[in-house]
Order: structure tokens, then sequence, then C-alpha cells
């Protein structure tokens, strides 16, 4: 079990079994407590998604309820491990709303396991916010349903765009994992805006997520010269066929979307990680006052810088409590229409608006791998709009030399 993991995260904890049973209809405990449930990979295969988001929610909570809470009450956080499997995600959602009668919930980062939980909150009114999830098909779920991060049409547009742009590349190849949902929609966004904007595809690989070996992938798509490599899956494959892919002598640029950001990525490998590039929807190296103090807080906390989906889970807490601050209550309705609500919140991973479609209008960002350190490389803003630098001096990104 992970140090960040408990089943019940927050300054004020149930003390019984009865108090449980005293909820009132509308989710609210009696006494001075808010009960919100987070179903999240804290062990498995994406663990470290889980992990970190999970931090950065208990980070949120802990400051909001040391300032007094919300509307006259204390928050309770209720975890469940969904061990990275969609079966478990869809008993976690179904547990924390029958048994501990959460309010909302705050989960999950893969689209998969969003897919799967999504559907029992929806037909249990219960309001659940996604802080990662970015495959477009979550929130057509209904109209309970909500993220905050940008989804896979525009992630993948901005990433064909920078491989088109910014590198400089004419032939791309894709390798994509056909067991999750993110892997094929971010895929089919980025081939399709590569090729409205002059490119060609000319290799297109699969792979199931738990492989191991990548090698033959790796070598029909080597054999085809392409300018870069698009691999939109999740770090822990990525992580091999990063490896794999420069042992084979493939040297050209590799690009992924926020699915790489771990702190297991690059480990013992952080050399063959130059010249990789990921979308993703923070930097620790923003230098807005708002960032930074999040920083400085999150490594205070737990000794170490905050990754994206730590960043995500801290805005999600936030979003969903200051919801329920202006709905003046926790009636499922009430707080659906307040997170609806949303505009120009400001968050450590940008300004966000929630839309009609309960999906996020926001920037985006794209790192550059150098020694496994993630550093700035340029800023797309939700309308396309490029920003090349911090206005800090940073160098902005140019093609690499062919």
């Amino acid at each position: 079990m992970n140090k960040y993991f408990s089943v019940v995260t927050a300054v004020v904890v149930l003390t019984s079994a009865t108090f449980l049973s005293s909820c009132k209809k509308e989710g609210v405990a009696e006494g001075n407590d808010i009960i919100i449930g987070e179903y999240a990979s804290m062990t498995g295969q994406t663990a470290t998604f889980g992990q970190s988001v999970h931090a950065g929610a208990v980070l949120a909570i802990d400051e909001i309820n040391q300032g007094g809470g919300i509307i006259g009450k204390k928050i309770v956080l209720k975890s469940e491990d969904d061990q990275s499997k969609t079966e478990d995600a869809t008993a976690a959602v179904q547990k924390l709303i029958n048994r501990d009668k959460v309010i909302a919930l705050l989960g999950e980062v893969a689209s998969s396991r969003s897919k799967a939980g999504g559907p029992i909150a929806q037909q249990s009114k219960i309001p659940m916010i996604s802080p990662a999830s970015t495959n477009e098909d979550v929130t057509k779920i209904g109209d309970y349903i909500f993220r905050i991060c940008f989804i896979d049409p525009f992630q993948g547009n901005a990433l064909a765009s920078f491989a088109k742009k910014s590198l400089g590349a004419k032939r791309a190849a894709v390798l994509q994992d056909t067991k999750q949902d993110y892997s094929i929609g971010l895929a089919n966004a980025f081939r399709e805006t590569f090729r409205k904007s002059g490119g060609d595809v000319v290799s297109e690989q699969a792979y199931s997520s738990g492989d191991k070996d990548f090698r033959s992938a790796l070598t029909s798509i080597r054999a085809t010269n392409p300018d870069v490599i698009f691999i939109p899956g999740y770090y822990n494959e990525v992580s091999l066929i990063v490896r794999q892919a420069r042992e084979l002598g493939i040297t050209v640029p590799l690009l992924g979307g926020d699915g790489w950001d771990s702190d297991e990525l690059t480990k013992g490998a952080e050399q063959q990680f130059n010249n990789t590039y990921l979308s993703n929807h923070f930097s620790v190296e923003d230098p807005d006052a708002a960032v930074q103090n999040f920083v400085t807080k999150y490594k205070a906390k737990f000794q170490k810088d905050p990754d994206a989906m730590a960043a995500l889970g801290y805005d999600a807490a936030r979003i969903l409590t200051q919801a329920i601050t202006r709905a003046g209550s926790t009636d499922a309705a009430k707080l659906r229409d307040a997170i609806a609500a949303t505009k120009d919140f400001n968050g450590v991973t940008g300004k966000i608006t929630l839309n009609a479609q309960r999906n996020a209008e926001k920037p985006i960002t794209i790192l550059k791998i150098v020694n496994g350190k993630y550093h700035f490389a340029q800023r797309i803003g939700p309308n396309g709009e490029t920003q090349t630098d911090f206005k800090t001096g940073d160098t902005p990104v140019t093609a690499p030399a062919k």
C-alpha cells in the first residue's frame, strides 16, 4: 500500500459505523462533515496516476479544512483503490455511493475506468469530476459527469501541430495501445490533424496494455523512415517502448500525450529519453505565483515535485469544493448546476471554464524531456494560440537538424 493512500483522508475522520448510518438523504453526514468520494489506481499498472491525484486532492482538502471548511462543515475524503482495473472501478464507485453515501466523486484518471464508473454515478445522480480522463466520450455519459482536463481531439490536434510546425516532421508513425480508449482516441485525433496539415502517416502499429516486447512493431516503423513517432500510451509501456526504440537505433523524436507523465517513465534510462516530447497540463517551471505556491506547498508535504496528475487532483478538489460553496448546499441537482457554471477558475493547470459539454476549455503545455527532467517547450491556448516561452527567456523549440 502506498504511503499516500488511506481509506479515509481528512482532518476530521468518521468515528463509528453508526455515524455513517445517520447520513442524510442528500449525502451530508450529521455533524460537521461533508463526505466526498474518490476512486483511483492506487496500486496496479498505473499506480502513480492514482497516487499523485490523491496527493493533490489531499493537499487541497487539508487547506480547506484548516481554513474552516465549507458551508460550516469539514470535508472527509473517502478513497477506494481500483487497482488499475476497469471492473474494480465499477465496484469502487458502487461502494462509495451505496455504502459511504458520498455527495460527489473525484476520479478517475484513465478514461476506460471513468467510463466504467461514470454510468453508475450518472444513474445515481451523483456529480463526478474526472481530473484527467481525456477521451471525449467520458462526459457524454450524462449531465452529472464533468472533467477539468482538455479532451483528446484538442490534445491530438496540438501534438500533430507541434510535430509538423515545431519539429518539422513530414512523415509520422503511430504506435498505439488497442486496449485503452485514451490511446485510441488520441491516435485518431493526431492522425487526422497531421494528414490535414499535409503530413504523411507512414506506419500504424499496435500493442496491448501489459505487453513487454515492442521490437517487432518498432522494426516495422523504422523501415518506413519516419521523422517522428507518436506513442499515445501510458507510462509503463511507453517506458519500455522508448528504451527498445533507442536500442534499435531509432533516434528520431518520440512524441506522446499526458499518459506519459510519471516519475517512473525515465528511471534508469534518462539519456534514452532525450529528444522526446509530451503534452501535459502543467509545468513546475511556470513562474505564475499560483503555480509556484502550489509547488512549494506540495514539496513541503510530500518531499518531491508535483507532477501534472497531482496538480489536476488539486484543481479538481478545489473546483468541487468551490461549487459546493456557490451552491450553498450538497443537494445533488444544485451541486451539479454549480459545477456546470464553473468559469474562469484560476487553477494551477491553467484558467478553466467548463463548456456546455462539461469539458474544460484550457491551455495545453508541451514538455521536452532532457536527461530525465521535464522542461517547458511550448504552450497552446484553447483557441490554438501558441506561446513559446514563459516570458522569462526560455528558448523556443525549433526543428532538429536533418
